[in-house]
């Protein structure tokens, strides 16, 4: 009910009916996992850098259709930043202006449900550019994959201690690791997570 109350107001707050879309009923099982790079984690003062997405259809992987840009950020990027995504300033010099990047993002997911690792620090990054742009926040269901494995641990070891890194939950699942961390191979290796955890009953 009150997820129901929360989503009509939501709606309510939206001051640009050219994206109504995204308030629509969800296509039939599909769904868009993505990851963002960043300046920080912190959303009220970092900034994107990119973004990766791709879209699932039943238990499929959509490769082809996936979604990958650089965004430009209005300050340099530090060294220690750098360090960590390996993202530099001269590589978003052609990159997406924020709104230019949240409309072709909210335009490639639709209302599809978000799937994500740690979901809620990337839902609250682009919540961060879409509150000023369209005054709503995502509206889409949203699915996290360490929820997802946390629940199929502690069924079979209740009270267990569960390691939730990305790396170890990949090992432990049998899937393969990509050798970059970017946001697109990161968007890929999540949805991967997702699919094995999904039909984790079917093996």
């Amino acid at each position: 009910m009150f997820a129901k109350i929360k989503q009509h107001f939501n709606r309510k707050n939206l001051t640009n009916e050219d994206y109504s879309f995204l308030f629509d009923e969800a296509p039939e099982d599909e769904y868009v996992v993505y990851d963002t790079e960043t300046t920080g984690l912190n959303p009220k003062v970092d900034e994107i850098l990119s973004i990766g997405a791709l879209k699932i259809r039943g238990d499929k992987i959509i490769t082809s259709e996936k979604f990958e840009l650089f965004v430009q950020p209005t300050n340099l990027i530090s060294e220690e930043s750098i360090k960590i995504h390996q993202i530099r300033n001269i590589d978003l010099q052609n990159g997406s202006k924020p709104d230019e990047a949240l409309d072709k993002f909210l335009h490639f997911v639709g209302s599809r449900p978000l799937i994500g690792y740690y979901l809620e620090f990337d839902v609250a990054m682009i919540n961060k550019y879409l509150k000023p742009y369209l005054g709503i926040t995502l509206p889409q269901k949203q699915i996290e994959v360490s929820s997802m494995y946390y629940d199929l641990k502690t069924k079979f070891i209740p009270n267990a201690n569960i390691d939730l890194r990305f790396d170890t939950i990949m090992k432990d699942l049998g899937l393969p690791i990509f050798g970059k961390h970017d946001a697109t191979n990161d968007a890929i290796m999540t949805a991967m997570i997702y699919l094995k955890l999904k039909n984790i009953d079917r093996i």
